[in-house]
């Protein structure tokens, strides 16, 4: 392991976690905003509003390639920060625009922002991951992101009727600025490759190109997967307001536990990953992803659906960092043109899934998509384990410490009798002041989404902990599932804090964890 090695405990690493939370907010927002702003501000119709969306996911398309050379080529914190300021500009445009040009303008900054600062930093991510295949740092790194999207929720939600979307946009495009600033810190280098990272198994070097088309499988399998995915969730939001005539808030409640888990579970999956393999992780996420999907076809009740989604969401929190960690480590050293491929391939499948999926709707009902959507996943999950094969990447094992097997270049088994050394912990043992601090640090961030919380919950009339202090009960024509989540959130809280501060008043070390 190299000395610049970075992880998420280090300044560049936390630097990098918190520009992907402050971009992730806005970009995830804007994302819901844009068809009912186009609508209601320009009076955009719906084929209007269909081209300005189709427009910034095309140019994201075109520009996640190009964004994976120039990270190869330079500094991906660089790069990552010219996506962040590319971001900026489209939400200032978007705060500014009074036409349609001025929106396309803005969408297609939008689209080429993202497409640099994602493809960027997941290579990053790649470069500078202290475990053995990177899937820990990109749990946190999605983690960051998911932490990002439900602080831009409950902000948009809580100002959007105060403010409107100008002033929205506005402070979405400081959070891009910020999220540029932290990544400009520091000094700038080029990428270096990892060790081993050209290598193919024990054989030569891999050939220009020849990692790309072992990587082939896995982009199709993660597009066909992705492109069902995103197909299901939209006509699952449907059929939710739709046919059973659910609210915008009882909606939000369905999704809320999977997103929950969503958040907070991706730092944690490795640890499942470690023992059990990439492959038979993917598998049984497909497989699992697949149930979901059939599964919903059946139930008919929101609390159902709500659990199967919250299954889901736990899958998908296992499957996307082993996925994006199995591109890093096959990409030849060339881990940016690996991700934009891997980028490129997942918003395809965005792109196209839910139009193909809406006709399927259309056309043959809800069970016939949700048996279709099955059927994918469950393709996928007979499908990946030879897509991780071809990349002939070093055998997974589960007792490294006792064997060493790897795979040659032609596939064939190499033992080697001598044990592999004791690798170096995901996360070094930090000393008591040093956990503190930590502990202390997470504190701060729960509190501020804690407080932007109960913010949205009082503009509702919804707020628990608002009621008890200014009427000492809540009315009985106010009590919802909303003030139910809130009091369970403030218990949590105090909790938390009784925790988080107790490593202040009584310091301990945090051990290392392998």
């Amino acid at each position: 392991m190299s000395a610049g090695t970075k992880t998420p405990t280090d300044p560049a690493g936390r630097r990098v976690l918190s520009a992907a939370l402050f971009a992730s907010a806005p970009a995830e927002v804007l994302d819901f905003l844009l068809p009912l702003w186009a609508g209601s501000t320009l009076n955009a119709g719906a084929s209007v509003v269909g081209a300005l969306i189709a427009f910034e996911a095309v140019l994201s398309l075109i520009v996640r390639p190009l964004a994976g050379e120039l990270a190869d080529r330079f500094d991906q914190r660089r790069v990552a920060a010219a996506g962040a300021g590319l971001y900026a500009l489209s939400f200032a445009g978007y705060a500014l625009a009074d036409s349609l040009p001025v929106a396309f303008a803005a969408a297609g900054l939008g689209g080429a922002g993202g497409a640099l600062f994602w493809v960027a930093l997941r290579a990053w991510t790649g470069q500078e991951a202290r475990d053995g295949d990177g899937t820990a740092a990109y749990g946190k790194l999605l983690s960051a992101e998911g932490q990002g999207a439900f602080v831009g929720y409950l902000v948009a939600f809580s100002l959007l009727e105060r403010t409107g979307y100008p002033a929205l946009f506005w402070l979405g495009a400081a959070a891009c600025v910020l999220a540029a600033a932290l990544l400009l810190r520091g000094p700038g280098r080029r990428p270096a490759a990892r060790p081993g990272a050209y290598a193919a198994g024990a054989g030569g070097l891999f050939r220009r190109g020849a990692a790309e088309r072992r990587l082939l499988p896995l982009m199709v399998v993660s597009a066909v997967t992705a492109a069902a995915e995103a197909g299901l969730w939209m006509l699952l939001l449907l059929r939710l307001q739709g046919d059973l005539g659910l609210s915008p808030n009882e909606i939000a409640m369905v999704f809320a536990p999977g997103f929950v888990v969503f958040v907070l579970l991706p730092e944690h999956t490795h640890h499942l990953t470690d023992r059990l393999g990439r492959t038979p992780t993917m598998v049984a996420s497909f497989a699992a992803g697949a149930l979901f999907a059939a599964g919903l076809a059946v139930v008919s009740t929101p609390l159902a659906k709500a659990v199967f989604w919250t299954v889901a969401a736990a899958c998908f929190a296992a499957q996307i960092p082993v996925e994006q960690a199995t591109v890093a480590a096959a990409s030849g050293g060339r881990i940016g043109r690996g991700m934009g491929l891997y980028e490129t391939a997942r918003l395809a499948g965005v792109v196209a899934g839910p139009l193909v999926m809406g006709v399927l709707y259309e056309e043959l009902g809800w069970v016939a998509a949700c048996a279709a959507a099955a059927a994918t996943s469950a393709v996928g999950a007979v499908v990946v384990p030879f897509a991780v094969r071809v990349l002939r990447l070093p055998r997974e094992e589960n007792n490294a410490a006792t064997q060493s097997v790897h795979m040659t270049e032609d596939g064939e088994d190499m033992d080697t009798s001598k044990p592999e050394p004791a690798q170096p912990s995901a996360e070094p043992a930090l000393g008591p002041k040093e956990h503190a601090r930590k502990e202390r640090r997470d504190w701060y961030i729960h509190t501020v989404a804690f407080a932007l919380g109960q913010l949205v919950l009082w503009a509702l009339d919804s707020s628990w902990l608002v009621w008890q202090i200014t009427d000492g009960s809540v009315p009985d024509d106010q009590r919802g599932p909303l003030v139910w989540l809130g009091r369970i959130w403030l218990t949590i809280w105090v909790i938390d804090t009784i925790w988080s501060w107790s490593y202040t008043i009584w310091p301990r070390e945090k051990k290392a964890k392998s």
